[in-house]
């Protein structure tokens, strides 16, 4: 049997000693969102997150546009990925992807992720992956939106020094705001959508595996990426709140010349006006 075919939820032996089975774990960002309300492509595992089981495999449905599959052989990822792709906001291009290795251990002690290796597992039971597949969608998200930010620092960094060297805004004020409402979006989205400080739900009903999850978060740096991920954000509203200030302030010294200029142009046409009238 191949090891991406093994059915999770169960403890498969290995044929050797020295071969412990392992699960292929696939995390891909297909978009925005992801809308998984009836559908049907295996038997239902859980409803938040939507997770069915699939061939010998599981996949797991995270609403904020990651999809994670376990245990599936790469063309029936395929099949699953086409399926969900009318349900897609957002579609990304390309996709942001994650993979991990979940492999058996002896024991629940034995529970442990080695730097860059695989995630021991006791036993392949639903609710460990479901913990995987929140980590990993998590991260996987993340990503994304680590990148989206950067992006946007590459932007600000010239603008600042810009402000800073000559006193004056570049002429693509546009483009940085575009830029800078984007990292908005994404401080929306990681406080609302995806919710990466909250715990997963299966927790609730298995607090014994909060050891697990734990130590999945510092393996993927859930929470310092967050943090980070926020400071910059915090960066990016002040930056934006300046930038208003500043586009406010020029739109009201033009405005206020205009005004003199009328002004001047009123007088002006009044002296013609009355010298006319002497003669």
């Amino acid at each position: 049997m191949n090891v991406d075919q093994l059915p999770v939820g169960t403890t498969p032996t290995s044929p050797k000693p020295d071969a412990a089975p392992t699960l292929r774990i696939r995390a891909v960002m297909l978009g925005e969102r992801i809308n998984p309300s009836g559908l049907e492509i295996g038997a239902p595992v859980s409803s938040t997150p939507a997770a069915f089981r699939v061939h010998a495999g599981l996949v797991v449905i995270f609403r904020y546009g990651v999809v994670v599959l376990i245990g599936l052989l790469p063309s029936e990822e395929k099949v699953v990925l086409d399926t969900l792709k009318p349900r897609v906001i957002g579609e990304l291009s390309p996709h942001e992807e994650e993979t991990a290795q979940a492999q058996l251990c002896k024991d629940e002690n034995a529970e442990v992720i080695q730097p860059g290796g695989p995630i021991n597992l006791a036993k392949f039971s639903d609710d460990r992956l479901l913990l995987i597949a929140d980590a990993l969608a998590k991260s996987t998200s993340l990503a994304r939106d680590e990148r989206r930010v950067a992006a946007v620092f590459d932007v600000i960094e010239p603008f600042a020094r810009e402000l800073g060297e000559k006193g004056r805004t570049p002429r693509r004020r546009k483009g940085i705001l575009q830029l800078i409402g984007n990292a908005l979006l994404v401080q929306q989205r990681v406080a609302g959508r995806v919710a990466v400080a909250e715990k997963p739900d299966v927790l609730w009903e298995k607090p014994q595996l909060d050891r697990l999850y734990s130590r999945l978060e510092d393996e993927y740096e859930l929470k310092e990426r967050l943090d980070t991920l926020e400071r910059k954000l915090k960066v990016v509203a002040e930056t934006a709140d300046a930038l208003t200030d500043i586009i406010d302030t020029q739109r009201s010294l033009r405005l206020e010349i205009a005004v003199v200029v009328l002004i001047v142009i009123e007088v002006v046409i009044g002296c013609i006006q009355i010298l006319s009238g002497t003669h």
